[in-house]
């Protein structure tokens, strides 16, 4: 652990080839969220718009990919959409984000992964009463451990589980092929009536925008890609297209064994086809795909959720403790330790719930939509701010872009507060606690000496 004197020297080094960089994002916005969410657009808008509105979620977040990418070759840092807010806003500002992806987003990220793979573990597998928070507890136990190894470790883990969760997702789209070459036709079944209109596709959104998350946090790489333009352009853009892909074929697959209306009446679509598909041997492919889903997701975001922390802990004098680099292992091994114990807190508390899965959707989706509006404006003010950094990449038909991503962030906040659940307002508090530490933390004087 280096000492003080050396904190603003230490830090993330450049190590990523792109390709690898690549498949972190992919690793970062790939989950299993679309063999749930599926059905739900499905059941929302009818057959005739679910294609388009998945290929619309793709170039909607490709657009907010754009703005991500001009910032993070700008404006480098390991605390990726952090550090853009608090050089546009300032310090107080920052340090709420931080806050909130410290206690609600990431953490929450890695809680509700956790819970979707002991949820599908726990259905063939008894483990009693306690299995599915005992699972949870051990995965994220195991993947704290596994990053603080190292970071060519985890990172080489973390490419290892992106190739794995693509081959799965690979023989689930198998599956409709081998069911279309075989000749079968899905057995007609009454459709139940869609919700329709603009509530129906403003839910839809909801869930097909949930399967694509996660692309932000590829900023928080910008400063360990070696070739800092072509990579981030090409990590961030290269993964959301061939994630775009993948679910577009996925639902493919999903409408070819199962039908429209079995599509929109399933509640474990990809069960459902693979059995059909495969027989009963079927289920035990998807725990794989789930596992091998939930452990990627996991692991990713404790990558860059520790970087978060990590570079928001250096700037506030009371978390220096937080702000160390261990250059040893090329890691944030405190900031990893911090953000692993919030995720447990957040396990004990979903295991009270009802459904943990759900639980953490409506705690992270407000908060999650707050702020990237916030970062999507804060390409704007960066560039009337900054007009002398250079930018190797910049958005197209600038500021028409960054605008019309700016309003799909504030319509899906609206949707997200309307269409989501009482635990929206849980995060909402949350976030708002992260306010009051900021009085107590960061003093008024001290914040402008730290924006100036």
């Amino acid at each position: 652990m280096s000492g003080n004197d050396d904190d603003a020297a230490s830090g993330p080094r450049p190590h990523l080839a792109v390709g690898h960089a690549l498949l972190m994002t992919l690793g970062m916005i790939i989950t299993t969220d679309i063999l749930k969410t599926a059905p739900t657009v499905a059941q929302n808008v009818g057959p005739a718009l679910v294609y388009p509105l998945w290929v619309l979620g793709g170039l909607l977040s490709m657009i907010g990919a754009l703005c991500f990418a001009e910032m993070a070759t700008a404006f480098p840092h390991p605390g990726g959409d952090y550090h853009f807010l608090r050089t546009a806003y300032g310090a107080r500002l920052g340090f709420v984000f931080a806050w909130s992806r410290f206690a609600v987003m990431h953490t929450g990220w890695i809680a509700l992964s956790a819970f979707l793979f002991a949820d599908h573990l726990t259905t063939l597998l008894s483990l009693g009463v306690h299995g599915s928070d005992i699972v949870a507890t051990l995965l994220i136990v195991v993947l704290a451990g596994v990053n603080l190894l190292g970071v060519r470790f985890s990172f080489l883990t973390q490419a290892a589980l992106v190739a794995l969760l693509t081959i799965g997702f690979v023989g689930i789209v198998g599956a409709g092929v081998w069911l279309q070459l075989q000749g079968y036709v899905a057995p007609a079944a009454p459709a139940p009536p869609p919700t329709g209109g603009i509530a129906g596709a403003s839910a839809a959104m909801i869930y097909v925008f949930l399967a694509f998350g996660g692309w932000s946090d590829a900023a928080t790489l910008s400063t360990e890609i070696r070739d800092g333009r072509r990579g981030m352009f090409i990590a961030l853009i290269g993964s959301l297209a061939a994630l775009l892909l993948i679910y577009v074929t996925v639902n493919w697959a999903f409408v070819r064994g199962l039908g429209d209306a079995g599509l929109a009446g399933s509640e474990a679509p990809a069960v459902d086809l693979l059995r059909r598909a495969f027989g009963a041997g079927g289920a035990w492919l998807i725990v794989f795909v789930v596992g091998i889903a939930a452990v990627s997701s996991i692991n990713s975001t404790l990558i860059v959720g520790a970087r978060t922390t990590f570079a928001a802990a250096r700037d506030v004098p009371a978390l220096q403790r937080l702000g160390r680099w261990d250059d040893s292992r090329g890691v944030p091994a405190r900031a990893v330790l911090a953000e692993a114990g919030v995720a447990l807190l957040l396990v004990l508390f979903g295991s009270f719930a009802q459904s943990g899965f759900n639980a953490m959707v409506e705690y992270m989706t407000p908060v999650y939509w707050f702020f990237l509006t916030l970062s999507s404006l804060a390409l704007i003010v960066l560039r009337v701010r900054r007009p002398e950094v250079p930018r190797p990449v910049k958005v197209p038909l600038y500021p028409l872009l960054p605008l019309l991503f700016c309003a799909l962030c504030l319509y899906m906040l609206y949707s997200s507060i309307a269409y989501v659940g009482y635990g929206a307002l849980l995060g909402v508090g949350v976030l708002l606690l992260g306010v009051a530490l900021l009085a107590l933390l960061i003093p008024p004087t001290r914040a402008s000496a730290a924006s100036s």
